[in-house]
């Protein structure tokens, strides 16, 4: 599941000879391969060939696991840098592209003056390629949003008061890991009762108890890509306020994905199911965007928010996640993902929408 070719399509179109990529997850992107530390590679690729710099403790990994691409291993003595300069040399670069948006300072500093060669920001080129997912991408986000729903249903189950919101994210965790997951998403959002009113509460020590929305918002990693869902349930029963609450951001959940397709504005889907929270009375109450793109890392480009005027690739991965949250009373948030195609899109979640109360 490399991208070394579409990669190397770009070159010619954009007047590069090469693309130097230092960030983890662009290097996970081309290569395939993945490494425990984020400085513990670099990728190259050329008119000519594809190479991925590494050290010793990688050698017969990389060597089972990577294709299409040359493995050059680095010896202690001597930098990436060394290495780069070689292949530079050997294929007549003379203008690469660099990760504007990963490499640092320092690091441009070192590269730019010992590669000897033209530097030209290049970040969009890569961010451009995976707004799209190929069939292998959604494949592998399919089977992580399939094991993140397997653990939520789970989950459910086992919820009762008395449980900490603590609690509740180590068992979500280790359910999605028994199902198969390589890590997480992200840390969960394990929020109840008041807590719920804070779209990224992170989880304590407070008990769940009966009248309590609880708010879980999670995600894991399969095959190196990303889920992620928010499901919100009531412990023991739900007033009529929360009740009202649920089904108007329900309601605008639907109305939102209804409207996403390839090709829509962006700031039109956030639009539609804003609209539905506003003429609810909510509107004040629903302040960021109704969705983020994902993949490789859990908040890629684009997005469903109110400054994205640009229409939207087809098959990106995006998620359809409205939310009301009231100020130290509670909040709903309800997230599925979504695949955009020419005449509409394709839900990947699994999990029911309808209110669910967990009984005391």
């Amino acid at each position: 599941m490399n991208h070394f070719s579409s990669i190397r399509a770009q070159l010619e179109k954009r007047g590069l000879d090469a693309l130097l990529i230092n960030s983890d997850a662009n290097r996970f992107y081309a290569s395939a391969f993945h490494t425990t530390g984020a400085d513990d590679a670099l990728v190259i690729v050329t008119e000519k060939d594809n190479y991925l710099i590494t050290d010793s403790r990688y050698t017969e990994a990389a060597q089972a696991q990577l294709k299409d691409a040359k493995l050059v291993i680095r010896a202690n003595a001597e930098s990436y840098l060394d290495y780069a300069g070689k292949i530079i040399a050997e294929d007549g670069v003379k203008k690469i592209g660099f990760e504007d948006a990963a490499l640092t300072v320092k690091e441009f500093n070192l590269y730019h003056s010992g590669l000897g060669c033209e530097f030209i920001p290049a970040s969009d080129l890569l961010l451009e390629l995976r707004q799209s997912k190929d069939a292998d991408e959604l494949r592998s986000m399919k089977a992580a949003q399939k094991i993140a729903d397997q653990a939520l249903t789970q989950l459910l189950d086992e919820l009762h008061p008395g449980m900490t919101e603590l609690e509740i994210s180590a068992r979500l965790q280790y359910l999605m890991l028994l199902g198969g997951a390589e890590r997480m998403s992200f840390d969960p959002i394990i929020a109840s009762g008041p807590n719920s009113s804070m779209p990224h509460a992170v989880p304590t020590e407070r008990k769940i108890q009966d009248g309590d929305f609880l708010t879980i918002d999670f995600g894991c990693v399969y095959e190196g890509y990303c889920s992620d869902t928010t499901r919100t349930v009531a412990i023991g029963h739900a007033t009529e306020e929360m009740r009202t609450v649920y089904d108007t951001v329900l309601e605008a959940q639907l109305a939102g994905i209804a409207k996403a397709k390839t090709g829509v504005i962006g700031k039109e889907v956030h639009e539609t199911a804003h609209n539905v929270i506003r003429a609810a009375g909510y509107g004040e109450y629903f302040g960021h965007g109704f969705g983020h793109s994902l993949g490789l890392e859990i908040h890629e480009a684009p997005n469903f928010n109110s400054r994205n005027t640009k229409p939207m690739p087809d098959c990106a991965a995006v998620s359809a996640e409205p939310g009301i949250y009231l100020p130290g009373k509670f909040g709903v948030r309800i997230e599925d993902v979504i695949i955009l195609h020419e005449n509409g899109c394709e839900n990947i979640t699994g999990l029911p929408k309808d209110l669910r109360v967990i009984p005391v």
